[in-house]
């Protein structure tokens, strides 16, 4: 199982940024993915989940109604679109899916600041 996430970068407050998590090693239609982030001193936090099928989401409430999360399955691409971000979404970001065990990828960083 390898996942690689993309799209990172340093954004001002309010501005916008897609990450990208590209999947290989199992059959991606198959498995609900999730986003997660950690900021320095503080757990990883879920994010988003999608279901396999793309239909089924969920948020966490400190995202809810700014990030979006979406996938193409031909692609075996997971993506998150992040809107409005401020600092406290200053984070490394990772894609992740259970597979027998848990697997996360390297992360991208995201850092919101004027």
């Amino acid at each position: 199982v390898l996942l690689v996430e993309s799209g990172g970068g340093l954004v001002q407050p309010g501005e916008s940024l897609r990450l990208s998590c590209a999947a290989s090693g199992f059959t991606f239609s198959n498995y609900n993915m999730r986003w997660y982030r950690q900021a320095p001193g503080k757990s990883r936090e879920w994010v988003a989940e999608i279901r396999s099928d793309g239909i089924g989401v969920g948020y966490a409430d400190s995202v809810k109604g700014r990030f979006t999360i979406s996938r193409d399955n031909a692609k075996k691409t997971v993506y998150l679109h992040m809107n409005s971000l401020n600092p406290e979404d200053t984070a490394q970001y990772y894609c992740m899916v259970r597979y027998v065990r848990d697997y996360f990828g390297q992360g991208t960083q995201v850092t919101v600041s004027s």
